[in-house]
């Protein structure tokens, strides 16, 4: 009889234990760990993705359009990088109209061509990426546009960064220049910017000129001698932030400070943009919180 009732009380003991244990979730599976807290931004606009994936990590006014400023010769490279049977190493004149649309648009950034060089598109892919150059700009549309005239190609090879613009699937975005100076109509967004630039990266030539911090290049002069071109680039990610990969600077009156920016740690990349950032200096930072950020969560 007593036994009976000390076995009924360890029973009872037991079921109250493992409902004690299950209430306080010692028998529960472990809480998953919180997700970091989106980081704050002082760019107006912003878009992560993981670039293997196409996933979207985080966005602030993504859909926004707003002025590129230079970011827009990421799709200038892409239009030249995109044409049929290219041979990076053939060679362009520079010309007087190059100079001197520098001088016209209150000197705007150059990559200081010379008139007369002959410089090849691989060394034009550098001097648009690295210093920013307007000029090369404006070599690469002359040269690969379709036209008579030098208006004709312009017009034609803006015409290509927009085909090219509506074939990626960037719905707002529009190119009315060939290297970001506008006329009223040349605006994106910091998604499309991104799909413009993970489409890009898959360039291996645009992938080597924009993680290069800088270079010499040696061009051809007028004389038939020789003069060494010295480019830095203009992202100073490369070297400040660990597995940084490219990919382009932008600023101006009415883009502010703009960066689309890449980089890969431990077989991740993420790629995205800032639009409208107020200085120079926030710039980077916003692109360094949102790198961080992406990588905590691709």
């Amino acid at each position: 009889m007593n036994t009976g009732i000390k076995g009924a009380r360890r029973a009872t003991a037991v079921l109250v234990t493992a409902s004690a244990m299950l209430a306080g979730g010692a028998l529960t599976s472990p809480a998953h760990a919180a997700a970091p807290p989106k980081p704050s931004i002082v760019a107006k606009g912003g878009y992560v993705m993981n670039s293997a994936t196409g996933k979207t990590l985080f966005t602030k006014s993504a859909d926004t359009r707003r002025s590129t400023g230079s970011t827009t010769k990421i799709m200038t490279a892409r239009v030249v990088l995109g044409q049929r049977n290219l041979n990076l190493n053939s060679k362009v004149k520079v010309d007087k109209a190059y100079s001197d649309y520098i001088v016209r648009n209150n000197y705007a950034s150059s990559a200081r061509l010379i008139v007369g060089d002959k410089v090849t598109v691989r060394q034009l892919l550098y001097g648009l990426m690295l210093p920013s150059g307007c000029d090369a700009a404006y070599a690469l549309a002359d040269k690969f546009g379709k036209g008579t005239t030098r208006a004709k190609r312009v017009k034609s090879f803006i015409g290509q960064m927009n085909s090219t613009a509506k074939t990626l699937g960037m719905r707002n975005t529009h190119f009315d220049s060939f290297d970001g100076i506008g006329h009223g109509a040349n605006y994106s967004t910091p998604r499309d910017l991104t799909k413009l630039a993970r489409n890009a990266m898959k360039y291996s030539t645009f992938r080597t000129v924009v993680k290069t911090k800088s270079t010499k290049q040696k061009v051809t002069t007028k004389s038939g001698g020789y003069r060494n071109m010295s480019w830095t680039n203009t992202n100073n990610l490369l070297g400040s932030y660990r597995g940084a990969i490219g990919v382009k600077t932008g600023s101006g009156p009415e883009a502010k400070y703009c960066l689309v920016f890449a980089a890969t740690r431990n077989g991740k990349t993420v790629i995205g943009t800032v639009l409208t950032s107020s200085s120079l200096a926030n710039r980077t930072k916003d692109a360094k919180k949102l790198l961080d950020y992406g990588f905590k969560v691709a």
